[in-house]
């Protein structure tokens, strides 16, 4: 054998080695990544990663836990309102069966939602968002739209009052998604093709404005500046923006004087001008945060609830489960939620490294929505914001938001069913 031949068949060898390392090491990045090796070909990941069930069946689990919750506390903040002439022709039990009636009705449209893939979502993302549209400019005609405390945001649907703004959050994020796609210059050309999509918002902000809906308003406005931030948006224009809507919703509150007195009743709460007025809920809320302690006064014990704490079943219910079960009651929910949104954030970042863009940024618009908006209305309760008229997702009485918090939930978990779909190798 010539010494040429010997190196030969010597490097063939070699070379089959490396090939075998290197495919040691490609096994077991696929196994460890949900990723994509070509268009055509998907990765299927480990049994572990992927378990036979269709979804995310933990995320489901502690959303049915917080429903759960959410009967127990409705019903005990909402026990004693019968009592108080306002409501003196209703049954105790009478938010809490309506309460009811709006998670069945919101889990009848989950389950519909989730029926519906991906790509049909984004077929219907303008006709969504013309929708909501319509539905926003309906609530504001009069004989149509019904008004309570001097705002106008509810259609009356006989068995539940709609309100359209709820809609109105899905229905931008899906829109802002789909947009993103199909506009994936934005990172080059930023405003000639952002401008489109802010006028949209601007567009749903006056008319949720008109009603007033300030607090709808900030939870559009972040899921779609959130949106165009995961979408890949350079950060230095992103930051620029963020600035431009800081001073709008600054100037907002100035121009405002009774916006202004809820920002100065936040800063004193306790003083004899707002005691009374502005600041009588936040003071409240206070008072029944400082009567649970740490371990709480016991499930029914709150005094708060009692006529003195007005929503105490809607915005304020957190008041309640901090007087009834005290700062480990808090501490709970807050950490449910943190779960929540880092478990939904973590299944669109999957959908993205799986190449599936528009449901990636879909899950993780849901994320920012129901992880801000709790960010809110805890810190409302708190005293640590300005209050405003938002609930806790999945918990607050209220048809419209858990209707909508729940298909978006479904949403979340069609995405991850696709990834999962993905991940072992077949076609969404």
């Amino acid at each position: 054998m010539s010494a040429s031949t010997h190196r030969g068949s010597h490097g063939q060898a070699l070379l089959g080695r490396w090939r075998e390392r290197l495919g040691g090491f490609a096994r077991a990045a696929q196994e460890a990544l949900p990723v994509r090796t070509s268009s055509r070909e998907l990765v299927q990941s480990q049994p572990l990663t992927v378990r036979e069930l269709g979804f995310d069946q933990p995320l489901v689990w502690v959303v049915v836990g917080l429903l759960v919750w959410s009967l127990v506390m409705v019903y005990s903040a909402s026990i004693a309102l019968p009592d108080s002439p306002k409501f003196s022709r209703y049954e105790h039990t009478h938010f809490l069966l309506r309460h009811a009636v709006s998670i069945a009705m919101g889990a009848v449209a989950a389950l519909l939602a989730f029926q519906l893939p991906m790509r049909t979502w984004e077929k219907m993302a303008p006709w969504l968002f013309t929708a909501a549209l319509v539905l926003l400019v309906l609530v504001l005609v009069p004989f149509i739209g019904k008004g309570v405390n001097g705002a106008r945001r509810w259609i009356s649907l006989g068995i539940m009052n709609f309100q359209p703004s709820e809609l109105a959050k899905l229905a931008v994020l899906i829109y802002a998604a789909d947009y993103m796609v199909r506009r994936m210059e934005v990172k080059e050309r930023f405003f000639k093709a952002v401008w489109p999509m802010a006028a949209a918002v601007l567009v749903v902000g006056m008319l949720l404005l008109a009603e007033p809906d300030m607090g709808a308003f900030m939870v559009i406005v972040v899921i779609a500046m959130g949106i165009l931030f995961l979408g890949g948006v350079n950060a230095r224009m992103f930051f620029l923006m963020a600035i431009l809507v800081v001073g709008a919703f600054a100037a907002i509150v100035l121009t405002s004087e009774w916006r202004r007195e809820r920002i100065f009743a936040y800063l004193d709460p306790w003083s004899e001008e707002h005691a009374l007025g502005k600041g009588y809920q936040l003071s409240h809320a206070l008072i029944a945060f400082g009567r649970g302690e740490v371990f709480g006064v016991g499930l029914g014990g709150s005094v708060e609830k009692l006529h003195w704490l007005p929503e105490a079943h809607t915005d304020f219910l957190l008041a309640v489960i901090g007087e009834e079960f005290g700062l480990l009651g808090v501490l709970v929910v807050i950490a449910l939620f943190m779960w929540i949104t880092r478990r939904i954030m973590h299944i669109g970042r999957q959908a993205i490294a799986l190449d599936q863009v528009f449901a990636g940024l879909v899950a993780q618009g849901v994320g920012l929505w129901i992880g801000f908006q709790a960010f809110i209305n805890i810190g409302v309760n708190l005293g640590a914001l300005p209050t405003k008229g938002l609930t806790l997702p999945l918990m607050s009485y209220g048809g419209s938001a858990i209707l909508m918090n729940l298909v978006a939930v479904a949403v979340v978990l069609r995405v991850d069913a696709e990834n999962r779909k993905l991940m072992r190798g077949g076609r969404v």
